[in-house]
C-alpha cells in the first residue's frame, strides 16, 4: 500500500491502521507503522493481545453461528485481514450475511476492494455512535431484516466511544431494533482488572492512543455492564478475553468480552 490516498490525514495515526499493522496486515501508512513499532517498543505484549480479541471475535461469531444466528452487523469492523466475520461465519453458515460498518475511510476503501465479489456482504462509512445513521444505511437497512436474530458485533470498538456520549444510550438504541434471538458481541478495554500490572499496561496504552486520531477511554466492569443492561449475558459472562470459553495459560488482556442475548420478555 502507498502512503498517498488523498483526503486521508497522515500526520496522525489511526486505530485500524494500527490494528492492521499488529496482525501484520499492509494497510497501513508509515504513521501508524511508527506508532505500532514505539507502542511494541513499550509493550511488548500489545500484539499478542490484537490477536487474542481476534481470537475472541472468532469464538463469538462461532457461538451465533451455534445459535442459529446468519445476520451479522460489525460495528468498527476495521481493515480486512484473516479471520473476517463472513469467513467465520459461512464456515457453518454458507448463507450468512454481513454489514460492515466502519468510520475510517482507509477501512472502508479496502473492504469494498476485498469485498467487491462477495454477495451478502456490504460496507459501510457510518458511526457507531449514531445507530439511526447506520440502522438506515442502504448497505445494513438493504442486507440485514431486524424483524429476525441479528448478531451486532462492537469488538475492539466501543473503548473510541468518549464518555460524554452516553454509551448506554448507544447501545440501547440498537437493542431496540434487535429481534429476541438476537445476540450483542462486545469486547472493550479497562482498567478495573484484579492484575494491578495489566490495569497499568492498559492505562499507559489509553494515554499513547490519546495522541492520536483516535482516543481510547477506558471504562469500569461496572460501566460496561451498564452498557449490557437489557441483554442476558452468555457464561461466563463478562470476563477477559483470553478467559472467554477457552483457556489459556497468557495473563489477563485487560480487555473484557461479553456476549449478550435479546430475549422476548426483555425486549421493548
Amino acid at each position: 500500500m502507498t502512503d498517498e490516498h488523498p483526503g486521508i490525514d497522515l500526520s496522525r495515526p489511526n486505530a485500524a491502521r494500527i490494528y492492521d499493522y499488529m496482525l501484520g496486515g499492509s494497510h497501513n501508512f508509515a504513521v501508524d507503522r511508527a506508532a505500532g513499532e514505539a507502542m511494541l517498543a513499550r509493550f511488548p505484549d500489545a500484539a499478542l493481545a490484537g490477536h487474542a480479541n481476534r481470537a475472541f471475535l472468532g469464538r463469538a461469531v462461532e457461538l451465533c453461528c451455534e445459535l442459529g444466528i446468519s445476520q451479522f452487523l460489525d460495528l468498527g469492523s476495521g481493515i480486512p485481514t484473516a479471520g473476517n466475520v463472513h469467513d467465520i461465519a459461512r464456515r457453518h453458515l454458507p448463507d450468512a450475511r454481513v454489514a460492515y460498518v466502519d468510520i475510517e475511510p482507509v477501512a472502508v476503501a479496502h473492504s469494498r476492494a476485498v469485498l467487491a465479489d462477495q454477495v451478502g456482504v456490504t460496507i459501510t462509512r457510518a458511526d457507531l455512535r449514531d445507530p439511526d445513521q447506520v440502522l438506515s444505511a442502504d448497505g445494513v437497512r438493504g442486507l440485514l431484516d431486524f424483524e429476525a436474530p441479528v448478531a451486532v458485533l462492537a469488538v475492539a470498538a466501543l473503548h473510541y466511544v468518549a464518555p460524554d456520549d452516553d454509551l448506554p444510550a448507544v447501545v440501547g438504541r440498537y437493542r431496540e431494533v434487535m429481534a429476541p434471538g438476537s445476540a450483542l458481541v462486545i469486547s472493550h478495554g479497562s482498567d478495573d482488572v484484579a492484575d494491578p500490572a495489566a490495569a497499568a499496561h492498559m492505562r499507559e496504552l489509553a494515554e499513547v492512543m490519546a495522541t492520536s486520531a483516535t482516543p481510547a477511554y477506558l471504562r469500569s466492569r461496572a460501566r460496561l455492564h451498564e452498557a449490557l443492561a437489557g441483554f442476558d449475558l452468555v457464561d461466563p459472562g463478562l470476563v477477559d478475553i483470553r478467559r472467554w470459553r477457552t483457556h489459556s495459560e497468557l495473563p489477563d488482556t485487560a480487555v473484557y468480552g461479553a456476549v449478550g442475548l435479546v430475549s422476548a420478555r426483555r425486549r421493548r
